[in-house]
């Protein structure tokens, strides 16, 4: 459709979409040969979405989706296979990278050396946890910089969304190996 002009229509193999759609005819018919398809991929990807958000478990803190939940713990896989918070930082790949000779240290941006799924959901969870979970000590700390109408630059705010984060990872390593509880840590139900 793009090709010959027409606008883009989201959600197009939808039949009430279908119907009402911009296009000659001619296209329709070719496009009516993928409608099928599409329709039966996405009922697939909604049972197989139902079916991972049935596996989290169900107490979840306030702004953990289930889904994010399920995302996070099967791409950790074990979390008792960490032993300190520094190894679960560094798979994460949010550490600072360093550079350091005799009494010069130097901290670069983030290494980006870990699994890059359990990045993004990590980040976006952190996202999630500023407006759900402000008592949260990292989002407190970073209030100042990632507050709404913040005047803090967009760097200082990756910056910061990238420390909660950070954070987070320890923190849900600390709840699933059992060293605390999540209400110890401000997050509530």
């Amino acid at each position: 459709m793009v090709n010959h002009g027409i606008e883009p229509v989201k959600n197009w193999w939808k039949s009430r979409t279908f119907t009402a759609l911009p296009a000659p005819h001619w296209m329709k018919e070719l496009l009516q040969n993928s409608q099928p398809i599409l329709l039966g991929l996405q009922e697939k990807i909604a049972a197989l979405t139902i079916q991972l958000q049935s596996a989290a478990t169900p107490k979840q803190p306030r702004g953990l989706g289930l889904m994010t939940s399920v995302i996070i713990d099967r791409e950790i896989g074990d979390w008792c296979r960490f032993s300190n918070r520094r190894q679960i930082a560094s798979y994460t790949g949010l550490c600072p990278g360093e550079y350091s000779s005799g009494q010069t240290r130097l901290q670069s941006c983030v290494t980006k050396h870990g699994n890059p799924r359990l990045r993004a959901a990590l980040v976006e969870l952190a996202w999630r946890l500023v407006r759900f979970q402000p008592n949260y000590k990292p989002v407190v700390r970073w209030r100042a910089t990632l507050a709404k109408g913040a005047l803090a630059t967009g760097a200082a705010r990756k910056k910061a969304i990238v420390a909660v984060a950070r954070q987070l990872a320890v923190d849900l390593w600390r709840i699933k190996t059992g060293r605390l509880r999540a209400e110890e840590l401000g997050l509530l139900n």
